[in-house]
C-alpha cells in the first residue's frame, strides 16, 4: 500500500513521543518529591521511637529529591522545544485540519514550568 504524499501519521507519532516524554518527566518529578520528603518521614519515625539514637539528617534526601524534580522539569521542557521545532518543519498538508499543534507544546511547557515552581518550593521548605 503506497503512502500518500500527505501523511498526518508523522505528526501524530511526534505528538505521541512528546506525550511519552511528558509522562516520563512527571514520573521523575513525582519520584523527586517523594525522595525529598522521605527524610521528614524518617525524622518522624525517629521522634516517635524516642530512642537515644541521633536524629537522621534529611539534607541528602532533600537534595536528591530536588535534583530529580529539576531533571524531570528539564526533560519536559526540552521535549516541548524539540517537538515544536520538529512540527515547524512539517509541511502544512501533514498537519490535520482544525487541529492545534501548539496545545501539546503549551501544556508541556506549563507542566515543565510548574516543575520548576515545585523545585523552588522544595528548596525553600527544606529542613
Amino acid at each position: 500500500m503506497p503512502i500518500a504524499e500527505s501523511d498526518p501519521r508523522v505528526f501524530f507519532a511526534a505528538e505521541r513521543t512528546l506525550l511519552a516524554w511528558l509522562r516520563t518527566g512527571l514520573t521523575i518529578m513525582a519520584l523527586g518529591f517523594v525522595v525529598s520528603r522521605f527524610g521528614l518521614f524518617v525524622q518522624l519515625l525517629a521522634l516517635q521511637s524516642q530512642a537515644s539514637m541521633p536524629h537522621p539528617r534529611s539534607a541528602l534526601s532533600a537534595t536528591l529529591g530536588l535534583a530529580f524534580v529539576i531533571i524531570g522539569a528539564l526533560a519536559i521542557l526540552v521535549a516541548a522545544v524539540q517537538h515544536h521545532r520538529f512540527a515547524a518543519t512539517l509541511p502544512q498538508q501533514d498537519l490535520p485540519r482544525a487541529y492545534s499543534k501548539t496545545f501539546a507544546v503549551a501544556l508541556s511547557a506549563s507542566v515543565g514550568l510548574l516543575g520548576f515552581v515545585l523545585a523552588v518550593y522544595l528548596f525553600i521548605t527544606q529542613p
